[in-house]
């Protein structure tokens, strides 16, 4: 994988399965992850 520390990232249907995985991945390598779903779930932790 790339160096991704500090670049901004874009996630969508990051709510679960694939999309939540590669976020968290992302997350924590160093990516500033700007995350899209439709739906929110109230209570789930999310990569910061």
């Amino acid at each position: 994988m790339q160096n991704i520390e500090g670049k901004v990232v874009v996630i969508t249907g990051a709510s679960s399965g694939m999309g939540k995985a590669i976020a968290i991945g992302l997350a924590k390598n160093g990516a500033k992850v700007v995350l899209g779903a439709r739906r929110a779930h109230p209570g789930r932790a999310r990569p910061r």
